[in-house]
């Protein structure tokens, strides 16, 4: 990282940027061409590793990269504001984010299916327990990030 005087390493602070906001944004390397998806997520946390989980059509670019090519960037920000200035060359913004990169994969147990899908859910509504009909887990691709290196920087 350039500016070390912003990077954020303390984990507590990183999870707590990362159980706050809503939007991953995935990178996928489709020969050549560089394919970019925001994507609602949820995530875990255990032994210092991350695993976001995220859920999509069986069909489709995204689901068709995960599997051919699943070494994957991500991007998560927030915390915007932008800080004026008498000076159009002096503007500047406060924001905080977390890029990293990891290994995706398609998630076929079904019980972790669950897993991510209460992730996802809890994310969005921080509601943690959820019931799901057999035909839909059956008919969702779930997917899992498994995290390979991960910064974050403020400003």
């Amino acid at each position: 990282m350039r500016r070390s005087d912003r990077e954020i390493t303390d984990k507590s602070e990183i999870e707590a940027f990362v159980a706050e906001e809503q939007i991953l944004r995935i990178a996928f390397y489709d020969n050549g061409d560089i394919y970019i998806v925001p994507v609602n997520y949820g995530y875990r946390y255990e032994n210092d590793t991350y695993a976001f989980y995220f859920h999509g059509a069986k069909a489709g670019r995204k689901y068709e990269l995960s599997k051919s090519n699943p070494v994957v960037g991500f991007e998560i920000d927030g915390k915007y504001r932008l800080l004026e200035h008498e000076t159009a060359c002096d503007y500047s913004a406060a924001f905080q984010s977390v890029v990293g990169t990891g290994r995706l994969q398609l998630v076929e147990d079904t019980e972790e299916k669950k897993i991510g899908l209460n992730a996802l859910m809890k994310q969005t509504t921080q509601r943690s327990e959820w019931h799901y009909h057999d035909k839909m887990l059956e008919n969702v691709a779930v997917y899992r990030i498994d995290v390979h290196q991960i910064s974050c920087k403020a400003k």
